[in-house]
């Protein structure tokens, strides 16, 4: 009998590479993220491509000892993944040094999804223990240029989204959110500085952009570059104040050290020297990481501190993690505008599942959660770590169905949509310009240091050996 594979066979298997041959590379950009599969974007293969560093349990334990706060389930389950410089942060949260937060949002929908409140409500958390300035930047500039969108529709979302993100629940008091439109001419200083020290070759390499393109998508990577530094602020950061904070008592060693760092410096240009050490950081998509690599890069040059990013998963579409939920494609996206009855139907009929096709077979081999989009989405909303855990292993081993699963997420969709719909419906008129205001926010740089150090030595008195380096 020969040994030799019957034609019907080869054909089947040529047929069977050829289906295995097309190989989606991964993609992540500003533009658009596709993954490999349906198990989502590699982020570790992601981590070396960007040269970022992992957000790892000794920076979290950090943080945590710092701020006297349990780090936030965003942070212990790796949603919040990847940062530039976090521990800098760290040092000036700990050495009393002025730092503020910055976020920003592209209006280009009447109604937000969950995938925009995912950078949002993690600034929440942030802005809450760290006790900063927070200041959130409206883009429907950005969406005017690069979407076919109209002037007066970029305002009126701008005004739209903008109710969105105060019902997050951020403190008026030090929170200040301002659309380009309204606030270039205190924002352009900044921006011109930028753009002097950027080239047209190094925004079409970086971006992408070609020749065809109309000149305000060369010129918006500088505009929300512009934010990342203080100058861009006058009315929250006045230099009378920052020079009180600047020549108040540190700790004589960081300040004698600092000194001895600054005679080694030359700088030739005069306002280089003028610059104060304000920090700013950045909670953000890793998808806008491009923009501020390069702001990053611009930074030194005109006397800035680099701005420390802190990076973001993407919450996959509902119909698979091969790509990020979209405003484009409305039954991939939970809208904070959905009732009950629709996100119920969107997760029921469309969320992909990793369960066995029957319940016999989900009994017998469990779920792969890997590609289990309601496994995905509960890692990000469902706050019980414990719970949490236990529906994984359940599921996993097939002690529980994928109706179940999807049950349990519904629900928490449910109240997570209607509760910020409650919110939002409060928000009045005269609300929204309270924060769109150019104001000075209610904060004191020398009282927060004051409480810093109450804060660190409670945790040193509490059985750590590390003195405080604001004593």
């Amino acid at each position: 009998m020969s040994s030799q594979p019957q034609p019907q066979l080869l054909l089947q298997q040529q047929e069977e590479k050829q289906e295995i041959m097309p190989e989606i590379k991964q993609k992540v950009t500003i533009e658009d993220v596709e993954a490999e599969s349906n198990k989502g974007i590699d982020y570790d293969k992601l981590i070396r491509e960007f040269g970022s560093s992992e957000i790892d349990e000794e920076l979290i334990k950090r943080l945590e000892k710092l701020t006297n706060k349990p780090a936030h389930h965003f942070l212990k389950r790796k949603v919040f993944f990847s940062h530039r410089d976090l521990n800098k942060l760290l040092d000036f949260y700990e050495q009393g040094k002025p730092f503020y937060i910055y976020t920003g949002r592209g209006p280009s929908s009447d109604s937000m999804h969950l995938g925009h409140l995912i950078p949002f409500i993690f600034t929440k958390y942030l802005q809450e223990i760290f006790d900063v300035p927070l200041v959130i930047q409206m883009t429907g500039d950005e969406k005017y240029l690069f979407k076919d969108l109209s002037l007066e529709d970029a305002y009126k979302l701008t005004y739209e989204n903008a109710k969105d993100i105060i019902a997050i629940g951020f403190d008026k008091k030090k929170t200040f959110i301002f659309s380009n439109f309204d606030y270039m001419g205190y924002l352009y200083p900044t921006v011109c500085q930028i753009q002097k020290s950027v080239t047209t070759s190094q925004v079409k390499g970086v971006f992408g952009f070609e020749d065809s393109d109309n000149i305000g998508k060369f010129a918006f990577p500088s505009i929300q570059a512009a934010p990342s530094f203080y100058t861009a602020f006058p009315h929250l950061f006045p230099e009378d104040e920052l020079n009180k904070l600047n020549h108040s008592t540190i700790n004589n060693v960081v300040k004698k050290k600092e000194e001895e760092e600054k005679k080694k410096k030359k700088q030739v240009d005069k306002k280089k020297n003028e610059r104060k050490e304000v920090l700013c950081v950045i909670p953000c998509g890793i998808d806008q990481d491009t923009y501020f690599r390069l702001t990053r890069d611009v930074a030194p040059k005109l006397g800035f501190q680099k701005p420390v990013l802190i990076h973001s998963k993407f919450i996959p579409s509902i119909q698979g993690a091969q790509k990020k939920m979209s405003s484009s494609c409305n039954v991939s996206s939970i809208y904070l505008t959905d009732t009950p009855n629709k996100i119920k139907d969107k997760i029921n009929k469309h969320a992909y599942s990793g369960g066995g096709a029957t319940k016999e077979e989900q009994e017998k081999f469990g779920a792969d959660l890997s590609v289990d989009v309601s496994i995905k989405y509960l890692e990000f909303f469902m706050e019980d770590d414990e719970k949490f855990k236990e529906i994984c292993e359940k599921y996993e081993t097939g002690k529980m169905l994928t109706g179940e699963v999807k049950k349990i997420l519904i629900e928490i969709l449910q109240k997570i949509v209607k509760e910020h719909q409650e919110r939002r419906a409060k928000i009045t008129d005269e609300e929204v310009k309270e924060f769109l205001s150019v104001r000075k926010l209610d904060f004191n740089w020398l009282e927060r240091r004051a409480k810093v150090v109450n804060v660190i030595n409670d945790n040193n008195n509490n059985g750590s050996s590390n003195e405080s380096s604001l004593l």
